[in-house]
């Protein structure tokens, strides 16, 4: 640390503000907590949002409207399932989406058996789904993604180009992705963040995936600033944070600092020139 009471100051441009989500509740959390083998079943392939999780959804985004995050967030990256996207275009999408607008929805109606209503994408940032923020992979089919045609016509406007194959290659039905493997995907991902140009992001994505991305930081903070960071998300949990880069990993140039000197004059201290 730089000073005896803890604080550290950096450079405004080698940070980024990242608003962590979890999805809201899902159909297979629910039967999780009765039966944790539940989560085998492939009943809860790709688990969609429960009546509960939508209202979890709903109040989330009333948040984010009142404390502006709304109008700053100018990106969202969500992991490529169902209740990710779902709570995603819920929490920071445009309104209800109507016949005549040009744009397309983020969402079409009922998607996931939800009874939701056509979501638009006026007045929103822009959506990018990246399978690295994925939950930790294999063995539950509630985390086998469908095909990316398929979430296409369910979510027109979210970008999916970065999504090199149609089928989920990387679920295994019967090996689990390792926590080590998690917590290595997690901390690529956050490289990945810094070769966007955009500061302020929201990342809505799956609480395993957080808790083994999270554990790899606060080592050198306050006890209760570390428990802070690496503590479970609850479902539809947002928790804002500000990445450092100190490794030079990003190449951004300060949008609000100034040379001085214009227009030119004398740049003697006050010190030399007494």
């Amino acid at each position: 640390m730089d000073s005896a009471a803890g604080q550290i100051l950096y450079p405004l441009h080698r940070c980024k503000t990242v608003h962590l989500v979890r999805h809201a509740q899902g159909v297979h959390n629910v039967a999780g907590e009765k039966n944790h083998d539940e989560y085998m079943s492939y009943d809860y392939f790709d688990a969609h949002l429960t009546p509960l999780g939508w209202n979890q959804v709903e109040n989330l985004q009333k948040h984010v409207k009142a404390t502006g995050l709304s109008k700053t967030v100018e990106l969202v990256v969500v992991s490529p399932l169902l209740r990710t996207m779902q709570t995603a275009v819920g929490v920071f999408g445009g309104e209800v989406y109507t016949d005549g607008i040009s744009e397309q929805p983020l969402m079409m109606e009922n998607v996931g058996h939800s009874d939701h209503l056509a979501v638009s994408s006026l007045n929103c940032p822009p959506f990018i789904a990246v399978e690295l923020c994925r939950e930790q992979i294999g063995l539950h089919p509630c985390d086998k993604r469908r095909t990316i045609s398929e979430y296409r016509n369910m979510f027109p406007a979210i970008d999916f180009s970065l999504i090199e194959s149609e089928e989920d290659i990387l679920w295994k039905p019967d090996v689990r992705e390792k926590v080590e493997a998690v917590s290595a995907r997690g901390l690529k991902f956050l490289e990945w963040l810094w070769t966007r140009k955009e500061k302020e992001i929201a990342v809505v994505t799956h609480s395993s995936f957080l808790f083994h991305t999270l554990r790899a930081f606060g080592k050198d903070c306050h006890p209760n600033i570390k428990s802070e960071i690496r503590k479970h998300f609850t479902n539809c949990e947002l928790r804002s944070m500000v990445i450092i880069d100190r490794g030079m990993i990003g190449s951004s140039e300060s949008t609000t600092n100034f040379p001085g000197k214009i227009p030119r004059g004398p740049d003697v201290p006050s010190e030399a020139a007494d």
